[in-house]
């Protein structure tokens, strides 16, 4: 009996992700919940279990195709014993662009998945004129950006004069390299793209601005310095800065409620909830896992949430859940040494707090100049909702939070 694989559900906005590499080949001997592909979305990379154990008989979509929920990636003979799995090949080199294929190959001598035939319709491509390498002759995503990218004639398809407008081609190579010999090209991931997009998304339709303030860590640091052994032993995991300015930051953004706010549409949308994400950089590149309901966590509770989501990101091992559903974010460049900079928003979030390297200058302080730990603070806002009033309030506030810590234990 057959078994298929199928793509899951992969939450909330995901319609569709890419096969990144399968861990079996087709005859492979496979058990039931044993790790077969991999798929990556432009938000996390996860992995889809054997659905049953058995045999690996067949491979549906290669690597590098898009496939869309519930497409079948291949098949289980249940019950069929297969050969050992071999030891994982170095990865192939892409294929050179090929000749386009003679005119008397067929769409139907090509087969390919639904996302490819997207793909292809929407370009105005012919799947006849487009050379196919995937396995057993099929298209893949490959095979049409190479057409795409490298401008290869292609036979246009025929006019659907119904069809909605295509839309615009993907941006072709920028033409001849002098030093190309030199150079490492690599197709960009999903995860890159949805930074990139998000980012693009967020300065062409947020107002946005940046205010800034500094913060003198003399205090908290002291405070740290002084419990940081017991509160280690007490609860497993280290006292950081992070968790005060969480709590700073829950403290501002409750007198301050259109910090945590939202446009949609015509509305305003303030959240009477507090789901922090804190950036954290990633071999796939920067995520930012949500600490829901912030305001209900101890501070031991917010530096244990923070190590293991930060762990989960090193591995690859968020879920969906993990990253969605933020109303304000902080992002902490002081750790590579940044000593200011301008946040970027996470849309649709309309804030951002920056915080910055701990560096010792001359202040001021009652007359007598002395040498202290200070921080910049940066606040990334949303102008169409937030006034400056607002942002420099906010602002102000988690400088007094962290400047005079006990007021986080006091709640004043």
């Amino acid at each position: 009996m057959s078994v298929e694989i199928k793509v899951p559900a992969l939450g909330e906005s995901i319609t569709e992700a890419t096969v990144a590499q399968w861990f079996k080949t087709a005859g492979d001997a496979v058990n039931a919940d044993e790790p077969l592909v991999e798929l990556e979305t432009d938000k996390v990379t996860l992995e889809v279990p054997a659905p049953a154990g058995g045999t690996l008989s067949e491979i549906r979509v290669d690597q590098g195709e898009n496939v869309e929920i519930g497409a079948v990636l291949g098949l289980i003979d249940e019950g069929v014993a297969g050969k050992p799995a071999a030891a994982p090949a170095a990865e192939a080199p892409v294929p050179a662009p090929q000749a386009p294929a003679p005119a008397e190959k067929s769409a139907a001598a090509a087969p390919m998945s639904p996302a490819v035939r997207k793909l292809v319709d929407e370009n105005a491509l012919e799947p006849a004129q487009i050379a196919a390498t995937g396995k057993g002759g099929r298209l893949t995503k490959g095979d049409v950006l190479r057409v795409i990218e490298g401008g290869q004639a292609a036979a246009p398809a025929a006019p659907q004069p119904t069809a909605a407008p295509a839309p615009a081609p993907i941006p072709a190579p920028s033409g001849p390299r002098p030093d190309a010999e030199r150079e490492q090209r690599v197709r960009m991931t999903r995860l890159r793209k949805r930074i990139a997009e998000r980012l693009k998304e967020a300065q062409n339709t947020a107002a946005i601005l940046t205010t800034f303030n500094e913060v003198d860590m003399t205090n908290v640091m002291a405070l740290r310095k002084t419990y940081r052994d017991a509160f280690e032993k007490k609860h497993g995991v280290r006292l950081g800065f992070m968790s005060l300015f969480v709590k700073a930051t829950i403290v501002a953004l409750g007198e301050l409620p259109a910090v945590n706010a939202e446009i949609d549409g015509d509305d305003i949308v303030y959240k009477n909830y507090y789901h922090v994400g804190v950036a954290v950089g990633s071999p796939q590149g920067l995520v930012v896992p949500v600490l829901r309901d912030a305001d209900r966590l101890s501070l031991a509770g917010i530096e244990k949430t923070i190590t293991e989501l930060a762990t989960k990101a090193r591995d690859g091992k968020l879920a969906l859940e993990d990253l969605m559903g933020g109303t304000f974010t902080i992002t902490n460049g002081g750790i590579f040494g940044s000593l200011l900079s301008t946040p970027i928003l996470n849309p649709p979030q309309a804030g951002i707090l920056g915080m910055h390297k701990i560096q010792e200058r001359a202040v001021v302080i009652d007359g007598k100049v002395e040498a202290r730990p200070m921080m910049y603070l940066a606040l990334s806002y949303d102008h169409r909702v937030i006034d400056g009033r607002e942002a420099v309030t906010f602002l102000v506030r988690v400088k007094e939070c962290i400047e005079d810590p006990q007021r986080l234990l006091l709640d004043v």
